[in-house]
């Protein structure tokens, strides 16, 4: 639901070495130049005594309650031509502390024609302004169901990478990028813009008045593909939508609920078995402490 692209081209990675190069050179700051100089107009400070309350996340657009669970489907062309396509989310009750930030952990499952494709915990924490941030990501890939590993993960303050903003507290339409996540050693640079406002989206989970609407893109990409999202007021992202994006990803919004206890406990099951599994897997996500 709220998966990040992630490059793994060779150009992509030639781009990167190019511009962390030139910040170098000119003495920039490695993670600012490089978050500035590929595309993304703003590079928000991640300030660490902003977060007073980070795990309560109740933003308009992306509120994040513990025991809520998205279900998107849809299509995504991941080769072979696109293929039927859910992504199931959910906002457990466990949180971890990254960076200094206490931020909560969500489970995030994408399946492929019924076969487990990526399995991961995402990390998010509001600051006391109502802006929602990407802390980080370990996502597991599999193929045939089968493990393959976890390369993509990233960590905010690990290896230069740098949190960014999600979903602001007011947003406005603005015809610059503000950046929402990087990391260098995996080729990861995502920006966002604002794009539209008080839109009307029916999908199957609902019909919903006063949506914002988000693009966002990878400047190291070099096709530029971009993503579409749709946010409902008290609900968050109802829909994406593929714009020139070589996977043709598009999924809608089919059923929001409140996991029951036993639910949410067997989620809560299920993201401890990944964070445990994480430490053996990403010499990356080895500088967290253990979700709790």
């Amino acid at each position: 639901m709220f998966r990040q692209q992630r490059l793994r081209s060779a150009p992509a990675r030639i781009l990167a070495a190019l511009f962390l190069l030139l910040a170098t050179n000119l003495g920039l700051g490695g993670v600012s130049a490089l978050a500035a100089a590929p595309g993304c107009d703003r590079t928000p400070n991640f300030e660490r005594h902003q977060f007073s309350n980070p795990t309560r996340i109740d933003n308009q657009y992306l509120p994040l309650v513990p025991g809520t669970q998205f279900t998107l489907e849809g299509r995504a062309n991941r080769g072979g031509g696109p293929l039927p396509h859910r992504v199931v989310f959910t906002v457990t009750d466990l949180t971890k502390v990254i960076d200094g930030v206490r931020s909560r952990v969500m489970w995030d499952v994408d399946i492929n024609e019924n076969v487990l494709v990526e399995s991961e915990l995402a990390f998010f924490a509001q600051d006391d302004r109502g802006d929602v941030w990407n802390t980080g990501e370990y996502p597991e890939e599999y193929e045939g169901g089968t493990f393959t590993g976890a390369p993509n993960t990233w960590i905010t303050g690990v290896d230069r990478a740098r949190a960014g903003v999600h979903m602001w507290a007011r947003p406005r339409i603005d015809a610059r990028t503000y950046l929402q996540g990087f990391s260098p050693t995996i080729d990861f640079l995502d920006c966002g813009r604002v794009v539209e406002k008080n839109q009307h989206v029916s999908v199957p989970a609902g019909n919903y008045d006063n949506v914002l609407v988000t693009e966002e893109n990878s400047p190291l990409d070099p096709g530029r593909a971009v993503q579409r999202k749709f946010y409902a007021p008290g609900v968050g992202n109802v829909q994406i939508a593929a714009v020139d994006d070589p996977e043709g990803e598009t999924l809608v919004l089919v059923k929001v609920e409140r996991l029951k206890p036993h639910a949410l406990a067997q989620v809560r099951r299920e993201a401890l078995k990944l964070d445990r599994h994480a430490y053996k897997v990403s010499d990356v996500y080895r500088h967290t402490p253990p979700a709790e």
